[in-house]
């Protein structure tokens, strides 16, 4: 019988998480091991606290790991390693299934070959602004689809376009590719689904899968956000120069602000156009991240450990998987030391 994973990155999770577990301990295929890719213990810990957690769910693996030492890429493959299972499938900590059939559905083209990936739909909460609920609608429509190479004159970009907030992966086809990017500030997801298609194999929407997922980003979250999206594009031009992006979003905000004139609420407009305003400023300076400041590439970023562990990969420094980005024989012999020396603190 095929087997199937959940490998989930977290930081700072709340009790969205939690609800994400029960969720997915209640599918009608059972979840083999949800691996938990955890960034910074303490806030784990401080979550769980007082709770029988780790004992009410035996199949639940934590794996700890530094801020400094996350990347998007990296810490993913790292989670897929300690899978053994045919397939597994990637969330983020905020993406709660909608109902108990969420990964029956989403295995359904990986499982038939026809797809290395498959992404589910992503449907805003109740909590959502109208923008918010219509980009969602947009983006994530209710027609499954499966996209591939002869899709590209007509989608363009968009025949990449894959979400692993919530995808399937078939796990013969990802070793064979080589994972994930192993190094970068956002869309993993998006350069690997564009690697299957140049090598053959389709991308799968599956509509029927569902997930509650959405955000109320302030305009200062959107322009680091779509900083870091644009830093993405401009390492990666073999997935994104030959496909801009430019045209598809301006083609959403158009379609948004005629939704909100349906819908009589003109006065979201002026919001919508200044957020997408933010959006673009943050796209552009991701581009041409190369032509600014260092420090202002920092501050603008999301991800701001990113760079230093950016400088470290160009340096040549070897990186080991298992002692993080940079650290020497001798920084790892004193952490362990530190470390010895304060086990006895305690015993005495």
């Amino acid at each position: 019988m095929d087997t199937v994973d959940v490998i989930i990155p977290a930081y700072k999770p709340d009790r969205k998480f939690i609800t994400l577990i029960q969720r997915l301990e209640r599918q009608s295929v059972p979840v083999h091991q949800i691996i938990v890719m955890n960034t910074e213990q303490k806030y784990f810990d401080r979550l769980v606290y007082g709770t029988s957690f780790l004992k009410d769910y035996h199949n639940i693996i934590v794996k700890h790991i530094w801020k400094k030492e996350f990347d998007h890429g990296k810490t993913r493959n790292q989670g897929v390693k300690y899978s053994n299972a045919d397939y597994f499938i990637m969330m983020t900590q905020d993406a709660v299934p909608a109902d108990e059939y969420m990964i029956e559905k989403l295995l359904e083209p990986v499982r038939d070959g026809k797809a290395a990936v498959a992404y589910a739909r992503q449907m805003a909460d109740e909590q959502s602004e109208p923008a918010e609920r219509f980009a969602r609608s947009y983006n994530y429509p209710g027609r499954s689809c499966l996209k591939t190479k002869d899709d590209l004159e007509i989608l363009g970009i968009k025949t990449f376009f894959c979400s692993n907030v919530c995808a399937a992966y078939n796990r013969r086809i990802f070793d064979e590719l080589g994972g994930f990017v192993k190094h970068t500030i956002f869309n993993e997801d998006m350069i690997y689904a564009a690697k299957a298609v140049e090598a053959g194999y389709g991308i799968a929407y599956t509509a029927d899968a569902r997930v509650f997922h959405s955000h109320n980003y302030t305009n200062r979250e959107q322009l680091h956000r779509n900083f870091d999206l644009g830093v993405s594009q401009a390492d990666h031009p073999e997935v994104f120069a030959k496909y801009p992006s430019e045209s598809e979003g301006i083609r959403l905000v158009r379609q948004m602000i005629a939704y909100l004139k349906e819908q009589k609420l003109k006065r979201k407009i002026p919001h919508v156009i200044c957020q997408s305003g933010f959006k673009y400023m943050g796209y552009l300076l991701g581009k041409n991240y190369r032509r600014i400041p260092r420090k202002l590439v920092v501050a603008l970023s999301s991800n701001k450990d990113y760079w230093g562990q950016d400088n470290l990969i160009k340096a040549g420094s070897r990186i080991d998987a298992t002692k993080g980005y940079g650290r020497s024989e001798q920084e790892i012999a004193d952490r362990t030391a530190g470390r010895s020396k304060a086990y006895r603190k305690q015993e005495d």
